[in-house]
């Protein structure tokens, strides 16, 4: 995460802690995409993560995104 901010990244993560370190600590990161995948639908994960960056690109800064096998949620800005 502290890379992550250092270098204004996207954060990409299967670990659903940075939910709670995002938004009950205030911490502050340039976006977060939460990847859902069971292990039965892992091939998709890098050709999923390809077409929603191409797809939504910059909309993704600042956001926390919830991705799982056809669908995407894009949540509430991280910064107000």
């Amino acid at each position: 995460m502290a890379l992550a901010v250092r270098e204004s990244r996207v954060l990409l993560t299967e670990d659903r802690d940075f939910g709670q370190l995002v938004y009950a600590y205030g911490r502050s990161i340039q976006g977060v995409v939460f990847l859902r995948y069971p292990f039965s639908a892992r091939r998709k994960v890098t050709q999923d993560v390809v077409r929603i960056v191409r797809q939504f690109g910059r909309k993704l800064e600042g956001c926390f995104v919830v991705v799982q096998p056809g669908r995407v949620r894009v949540g509430k800005p991280l910064k107000d």
